[in-house]
């Protein structure tokens, strides 16, 4: 994930990609993904603190999760 290391992201959101000058803005769980991410979860255990945290079923956070990464991967954030 080192090209997710190379992002600056803020507290509230807002994710600077320094290769390309662009930036966007996540929520609460985009941003909370992203921490778990570059502290080197894997997805299942991702999806077991979305559930925590969050208190949601697993289909939706397995849906939110992958909805992200998928995200992440278009937009050339990912390895």
């Amino acid at each position: 994930m080192s090209k997710l290391n190379s992002l600056a992201i803020s507290e509230n959101g807002f994710i600077f990609k320094p290769s390309t000058g662009e930036s966007f803005v996540t929520n609460e769980i985009g941003l909370f993904i992203i921490q778990l991410l570059k502290s080197g979860k894997k997805a299942d255990e991702i999806i077991q603190e979305i559930i925590k945290d969050f208190e949601v079923d697993n289909l939706t956070a397995g849906k939110d999760l992958y909805e992200f990464l998928d995200f992440l991967k278009k937009e050339n954030m990912t390895d």
